[in-house]
């Protein structure tokens, strides 16, 4: 086996077979190296991971640089084995992930506007009540969080005749949707909200963004749903939001701890659907698309897409 092969270790839990199927077809002149296998001592090497084991890069010399196989890299920043700042750590923009939040987002918007959460007690209750209608039109959803996926859930939804509006840390601006930008301009944007989508990543400026005073600005009978992260969303404030009738219902796909405990209550609440972290899973064939063209790029000496600023957390 040449030594000039380019070396990328690939550590991966689930889809192996296709992971492996993927990388070989699309790069057929890597020497890929499955884990626990490692990297020959002295050979530059890559990594593409998610979720390794705890100590994984501690026991591999330093890569080229490092490809984390999801959008999401909160769990990767917050370890304390991932190599030095100088290496570039890599996140995946989109692929196939936005279309599959968009479903997401569009079933949970869909709940709520056309009464599926009331019907579904309803039937448990054996009770024929037809409820009001209420138009897309008529329906102002807000979508938190306007990046790659979460820019093409906006523009969706307003294509479909929602009327939507959108948040971000930073303007933004897409065509027939509402942006807003900063955090003075949240809690308003939350009073003229019906249903909340949010979809933003784990920053230290989204942890804890969504809290009880925030999720009271919501108008009363609106709907949450979390895709984004757990950490960003006060549980207990929703639990008494819910329980008041302050809010409708939630969605709720992330959570702080997961999986989530068999014990926990949030199983039992009658007003929240939970999916276990399935809004947007990671697509084996295009993600691998984006890791071969960026180790192209690094070789190159182009500039790469989803190169993250440890310091903004994205």
């Amino acid at each position: 086996m040449s030594s000039n092969r380019r070396v990328l270790c690939l550590c991966v839990s689930d889809q192996i077979e296709s992971w492996c199927a993927s990388f070989k077809k699309m790069a057929p002149d890597l020497d890929l190296r499955l884990w626990p296998e490692a990297p020959d001592a002295g050979r530059p090497f890559y990594v593409a991971a998610w979720n390794p084991p705890p100590g994984f890069f501690s026991g591999l010399p330093a890569p080229k640089a490092v490809f984390a196989l999801g959008a999401g890299i909160d769990r990767l920043l917050k370890r304390d084995d991932l190599p030095v700042p100088e290496i570039p750590l890599i996140r995946l923009i989109d692929a196939g992930m936005a279309q599959q939040m968009v479903e997401y987002a569009l079933a949970g918007v869909l709940r709520f506007q056309r009464n599926l959460d009331l019907y579904e007690s309803q039937q448990a209750a054996g009770h024929w009540q037809p409820q009001p209608a209420r138009s897309a039109a008529d329906t102002r959803v807000t979508v938190l969080g306007l990046g790659r996926i979460g820019g093409v859930v906006a523009t969706t939804l307003t294509a479909l005749g929602y009327h939507v509006s959108g948040w971000s840390r930073q303007a933004a601006q897409l065509s027939g949707v509402d942006c807003r930008a900063g955090a003075e301009a949240l809690e308003g944007l939350l009073g003229e909200t019906d249903i909340l989508v949010n979809i933003l990543p784990s920053t230290p400026a989204t942890r804890g963004l969504l809290n009880r005073s925030r999720l009271s600005c919501l108008p009363v009978g609106a709907g949450v749903i979390n895709a984004g992260r757990g950490d960003q969303l006060d549980l207990g404030a929703l639990f008494d939001l819910l329980d008041t009738g302050h809010l409708r219902g939630a969605v709720l796909d992330v959570f702080p701890e997961e999986p989530l405990r068999d014990d926990s209550s949030l199983w039992r609440h009658p007003k929240l659907l939970i999916t276990p972290h399935v809004a947007a899973n990671t697509l084996p064939e295009p993600s691998v698309r984006q890791v071969v063209e960026n180790i192209r790029r690094l070789e190159a000496g182009e500039p790469v897409e989803g190169l993250v600023d440890r310091q903004l957390g994205y």
